[in-house]
C-alpha cells in the first residue's frame, strides 16, 4: 500500500495547520477563561463564543465538514485523506467543532446521509451541516452491560402511525448542549426476532414530551461542559413512525456503518493529542533542572521520549492502513484493523500522556497544563465505540480463524 498523502490532502494539511496556528492555539487561553467565567456565573452549559466566532472563519477558509465523503455535502475526502486532518485537529480537542467535524455530530450526519429519508435530511441534516444545531447518540444503558449491544432493553413500540419509546440511556454525548435538537436512539422493536435483528434506530427530538436529561456524568471529575455526557430518561416518548431509520430491525446495520469511519476519526484525533503531549514533554524536560542536569538529560526521560515516538508512529501507520483498506475494500474487510486501532491508539495515548504528566511533576496533574484533562478524555475512548476487551476478542477470533486446523478428510 501507498502511505503517501494525496496532493489535495497535503494542501488541506497546510491550510488547516495554518488556521490552527493563527486562530486555534492563540484562542486556547480565551477558551479556558470563558469556560471559567461561565461556570462562575452559573452558565457552565452555555455555548462558548470563543468557538462560535471561529466557525465563520473556518467556513470562509474552506475548512468545513471535512469529514464527510459526500462531495456535494462535504469535502469528498476518503478515510485515508481525512485521517491526517483529524490528527491535526486532535491536538486541541475542542477545535474539531470549529470545523463542524466533532463527534457525535459527524457520525450522526453520516447516518442521515446514508440512511435518512428526504424528510430527515431536510429537517435535521441540513441544519447540522450548517452548524446551526447539534445532536446526540443514545445507545448505552446503565442497567445492562452495553458492551454487548444485544443487551439493550430500551423499547421502540409501533402504535398506529407513531412509535412509543421507553428506556434510560447514559453517556449520551452532546445531550447537555442547549443547541442539541435531535438524538439518534437505539432500542428494541422486536425482542423475539433473531439476536441482531431486534434493534432499530429512530430519530427523537430533544424537546419531545417524555425526554428528560437527568444529569451530567463526569470522567475523573471532568464534565466535558458545554458538550456533556448525559443520563437521559425516555418515558412514553411519541414520535412519528416516519422517524425510523432504514426500517425495523436494521439498528446493527446502521451502527456498523456509523462506527467504521468514526473509529478512524477518534483514533487519528487521539494520535494528534499524543503528538502534542510528546511536544510538551520534550519542552518541559529541556527547561527543568533536577539533580544537576536537565530532566531531558536523564536516561529514563530519553527512553520514554524515544518509546513515545515509536508508539505514536506505529499507531498512525496502523490507523492509515485501516483507512486504506476501508477505502479500497470496504469497512467489512477492515474489521480486524479497525478493532486493532481502537485498542492501540487510546492505550498508546494514555501511556504517552502519563509519561508527559510525570515529566511535568505536580503541574502535570493540575489545570495549568492540558495533560490531566486530555488523559481523562483519552481514557474514555477505551470504552467509547466498544471496550478494549470486545475488540481484542474480535482480533483473536480473526487470528484463530487464520490458523484453524484443516477439517479431517474422510
Amino acid at each position: 500500500m501507498d502511505f503517501s498523502y494525496s496532493p489535495r490532502t497535503q494542501e488541506l494539511q497546510a491550510r488547516l495547520s495554518a488556521f490552527m496556528a493563527e486562530h486555534i492555539h492563540p484562542a486556547e487561553a480565551a477558551y479556558e477563561a470563558e469556560m471559567a467565567a461561565n461556570t462562575a456565573a452559573g452558565r457552565r452549559w452555555t455555548p462558548l463564543q470563543t468557538i462560535e466566532k471561529l466557525k465563520p472563519k473556518a467556513r470562509a477558509a474552506g475548512l468545513w465538514n471535512l469529514f464527510l465523503p459526500d462531495s456535494e455535502l462535504g469535502a469528498g475526502l476518503t478515510n485515508q485523506e481525512y485521517a491526517p486532518l483529524a490528527e491535526i485537529m486532535g491536538g486541541v480537542p475542542w477545535s474539531s467543532e470549529v470545523f463542524n467535524c466533532s463527534a457525535p455530530d459527524t457520525g450522526n450526519m453520516e447516518v442521515l446521509v446514508r440512511y435518512g429519508s428526504a424528510e430527515h435530511k431536510e429537517r435535521w441534516l441540513k441544519p447540522l451541516l450548517a452548524g446551526e444545531i447539534r445532536s446526540a447518540f443514545a445507545m448505552t444503558e446503565p442497567a445492562v452491560a452495553s458492551s454487548d449491544a444485544t443487551n439493550i432493553e430500551a423499547r421502540i413500540e409501533r402504535r398506529g402511525d407513531e412509535y412509543v419509546i421507553n428506556g434510560r440511556k447514559w453517556w449520551t454525548s452532546g445531550a447537555g448542549d442547549p443547541r442539541c435538537k435531535i438524538m439518534i436512539f437505539m432500542g428494541k422493536t422486536d425482542p423475539a426476532a433473531p439476536r441482531h435483528s431486534q434493534q432499530s434506530m429512530i430519530l427523537v427530538p430533544v424537546d419531545a414530551p417524555g425526554v428528560t436529561v437527568v444529569r451530567a456524568l463526569s470522567v475523573f471529575g471532568y464534565d466535558d461542559a458545554p458538550h456533556g455526557h448525559m443520563e437521559v430518561d425516555f418515558k412514553d416518548v411519541r414520535v412519528p413512525a416516519s422517524n425510523i431509520l432504514l426500517g425495523e430491525g436494521r439498528g446493527f446495520e446502521i451502527a456498523q456503518g456509523r462506527l467504521g469511519p468514526g473509529r478512524i476519526h477518534h483514533c487519528m484525533r487521539t494520535i494528534g493529542l499524543a503528538e502534542r503531549a510528546l511536544k510538551l514533554m520534550c519542552q518541559r524536560a529541556s527547561s527543568r533542572v533536577a539533580f544537576g542536569k536537565t530532566i531531558a538529560q536523564q536516561t529514563v526521560t530519553q527512553e520514554r521520549i524515544a518509546e513515545a515516538r515509536c508508539m505514536i508512529d506505529q499507531a498512525r501507520l496502523l490507523t492509515l492502513k485501516a483507512a486504506w483498506i476501508m477505502d479500497t475494500a470496504g469497512n467489512k474487510s477492515a474489521k480486524g484493523e479497525i478493532a486493532m486501532i481502537k485498542v492501540v491508539a487510546p492505550t498508546m495515548a494514555c501511556q504517552v500522556l502519563d509519561w508527559a504528566m510525570q515529566v511535568h511533576g505536580g503541574g502535570g496533574l493540575s489545570q495549568d497544563f492540558p495533560l490531566a484533562s486530555h488523559y481523562a478524555h483519552v481514557r474514555t475512548l477505551r470504552f467509547a465505540d466498544g471496550p478494549d476487551e470486545v475488540h481484542r476478542n474480535a482480533i483473536a477470533k480473526l487470528e484463530l480463524g487464520k490458523h484453524a486446523p484443516a477439517p479431517a478428510k474422510g
